[in-house]
């Protein structure tokens, strides 16, 4: 965690500045300029700012890795049947809600050999305002549902929205999670045309990049579809998050 020194840091120039008579002027450009890392470090989860998180593989080979958040949903067993089709494994980041909901589902998922990752049991938009006890409460509840409905365990944690903080960073420790990140994000969630979000994911792509898709739109199994078909052109494999054994 990045953050430690940066605040020391930032102490000693506030104690750097009053020793020289510094303005108040100056004193709150150092506060805004300090404010703007801390809500970049919590929302870009490549900055391993507050939890180092896996955001790709080392690797000289061109291979992927395709991960789903939010699931299972309705539309999961049509992404379930193009990757079947395609003879790929993915990392589906499943939500306990959403497992309870769609259990079945679930259960395919694990049946078909695709790796699971914990997404929390509610996804809560307030995430980032939750204690310690609260996210571990999020995480447990969503293993509990994974081990009753999946008879599986995970020790892979994807941050819902990407968000870290220090609470969530001592409730992945005190879970003994892997936080798990990416590299390419499709933005697919926010994007609605196909074509913006196939470009951002290729454009992107880079061996060992790891992939953030949400198994949750009829636009984004059209983006897999011709994503599919890109990665065999291209002769790129996949693999899974839990296979990161090094080439």
């Amino acid at each position: 965690m990045k953050h430690y020194p940066f605040i020391l840091f930032y102490i000693f120039c506030n104690v750097f500045i009053y020793a020289f008579q510094g303005t108040f002027w100056v004193y709150l450009f150092c506060f805004l300029m300090f404010s703007a890392v801390v809500v970049w470090g919590s929302f870009d989860i490549r900055l391993n700012y507050f939890v180092n998180s896996i955001t790709h593989k080392r690797t000289k080979i061109k291979k992927v890795a395709l991960t789903f958040d939010d699931g299972p949903t309705e539309l999961t067993p049509k992404f379930l049947d193009l990757l079947k089709e395609n003879d790929i494994k993915a990392t589906f980041f499943c939500i306990g809600k959403q497992i309870e909901k769609y259990p079945e589902t679930f259960q395919r998922m694990v049946a078909e050999g695709h790796t699971i990752g914990n997404h929390t049991y509610s996804h809560s938009n307030n995430t980032g305002f939750l204690s310690t006890s609260k996210m571990i409460q999020e995480i447990e509840k969503c293993d509990e549902v994974m081990l009753n409905i999946g008879n599986i365990k995970t020790n892979l944690y994807r941050p819902p929205f990407g968000v870290t903080n220090p609470n969530i960073a001592r409730a992945i420790k005190r879970t003994g999670k892997k936080s798990i990140g990416w590299n390419v994000r499709s933005l697919d969630t926010i994007t609605e045309d196909e074509k913006k979000i196939y470009q951002k994911v290729t454009k992107g792509l880079k061996k060992g990049s790891i992939i953030l898709l949400h198994d949750t739109s009829k636009k984004t199994f059209n983006v897999l579809a011709d994503l599919l078909v890109f990665l065999k052109d291209k002769n790129y494999s996949t693999f899974t998050i839990d296979k990161f054994e090094n080439h």
